[in-house]
Order: structure tokens, then sequence, then C-alpha cells
């Protein structure tokens, strides 16, 4: 931003000097090419405003996806740690998309316990503010009841 600030600014010195020199020569020959050399320095001055704006608004939208596209990820991982590391989980099979804190969680996990408890963790991860649930549950294990270990 400092590079394209300081070419805004060295072209806008040059066409001061320009103006300066040109406005103080006092001799009405010079007074019609200096003019149009003017305009045309101040057309190259607007083209190169408009350039430098278009490229600042570019970046700028660059830095806003890069940065959302980061902290996605950085959920999407505080997500996979936390179902990871439990042991009602860490056996299943799970998929994770997080965009602007919506979190998608697809798999297959063993009970609806286990289903349960996979919502409840990515949903109260930090920087999840909805969760779509499309966990499946193989069909031998949706009817069985809960098996108690201890």
């Amino acid at each position: 931003m400092k590079k394209v600030n300081g070419i805004a600014a060295a072209v806008a010195l040059a066409l001061f000097a320009l103006a300066a020199w040109s406005g103080g020569t006092g001799l009405a020959q010079q007074e019609g090419p200096a003019a149009k050399a003017g305009e045309k320095l101040d057309q190259f001055g607007r083209k190169v405003k408009k350039s430098l704006d278009r490229a600042e608004g570019a970046v700028r939208e660059g830095f806003h996806k890069t940065r959302d596209s980061v902290h996605s990820m950085g959920v999407a991982a505080r997500i996979y740690g936390r179902l990871h590391w439990d042991k009602a989980l860490n056996t299943s099979n799970l998929n994770v998309k997080v965009e602007e804190g919506v979190a998608t969680i697809s798999g297959s996990v063993p009970t609806a316990e286990a289903r349960t408890k996979a919502v409840t963790l990515t949903a109260e991860t930090v920087g999840v503010n909805r969760v779509i649930d499309e966990l499946t549950i193989p069909a031998s294990q949706a009817d069985a009841p809960a098996s108690r270990s201890r």
C-alpha cells in the first residue's frame, strides 16, 4: 500500500512541477503546447489513479477472501481435534467443512449418542455459528440399543 501511495505522490508531484513550469514561462507561443502537455498529463494522472483504485480494491478483496479462508481452516482444525480426541468418536469416519461460521459434518458414527455428541462438540467450538448435520448411523446400529461399557 505504501508503494501505491508513493507512486501516486510521485505522479502528482510531476504534474504539479509541469504545471508550475509551464505557467511561469510567460511566452505566448509555449502556452499552447504547454497547455496540451498539461492536459495529457492530467489525463494520464486520472488513468493512473483509476488503475490504482482498481488495484487497491482487488488487493483488499483478495485479502478478505484469504483471511476468511484461513479463519475457516482454523475452525475446521479445532472441530477435527475435538471430534478425534473424544472416545465415542475417535474411530468414526468424519468430514468437516466450514464456511463463514457454518460447519457441515458428514460421515458415519456408530450410535445415535455418538451423533449427538459430534453435533454438540461441533456447535460448541469457537467460530461455529451453525451446524449442518449430515451424519449417518449404520443400519445395523441404528435400531440396536446403546451398549454400556465401563
